[in-house]
């Protein structure tokens, strides 16, 4: 069974500034392309797309801010659990295709999560931000 998950990330301002709050769920671009053995998480994926734009404009009058991350494959020990990246050779070549050269690390992810939650990123408000290495603009 694949799970996905909506994370939500709340950042309380230092006192002397105004409220707001930040939101960030996990969503990859896997709803554009059909993966074998997808279909729930792929749906689902899709769905967690539409609800960032609709969440963006629901919480914007409460000074909540959404947004999304979307991930490609990270190295992580989950990708075992995939049947259609069982087969090493999918992984290199996934590797191979990307423009940086490596799979995304959760410490990239993390990066870009702790960005959405800053200050510095107010103005971006029920966006997806893809996390592949440039992988997308090979496909």
């Amino acid at each position: 069974m694949f799970f996905v998950f909506f994370f939500l990330l709340m950042r309380r301002p230092p006192r002397s500034t105004q409220s707001r709050s930040s939101a960030a769920s996990d969503v990859y671009k896997r709803q554009q392309r059909v993966m074998p053995d997808y279909v729930a998480v792929g749906a689902s994926k899709a769905a967690l797309e539409a609800l960032t734009r609709y969440l963006a404009v629901e919480f914007a009058p409460m000074n909540i801010i959404v947004n999304a991350v979307s991930p490609s494959l990270v190295e992580t020990e989950a990708l075992k659990h995939f049947a259609a990246l069982a087969d090493p050779k999918v992984i290199q070549r996934a590797t191979q295709n990307t423009p940086a050269g490596r799979l995304v690390t959760p410490e990239d992810v993390a990066g870009v999560v702790a960005f959405l939650c800053s200050p510095a990123a107010f103005m971006i408000r029920g966006q997806v931000i893809v996390i592949d290495g440039g992988y997308l603009l090979k496909a």
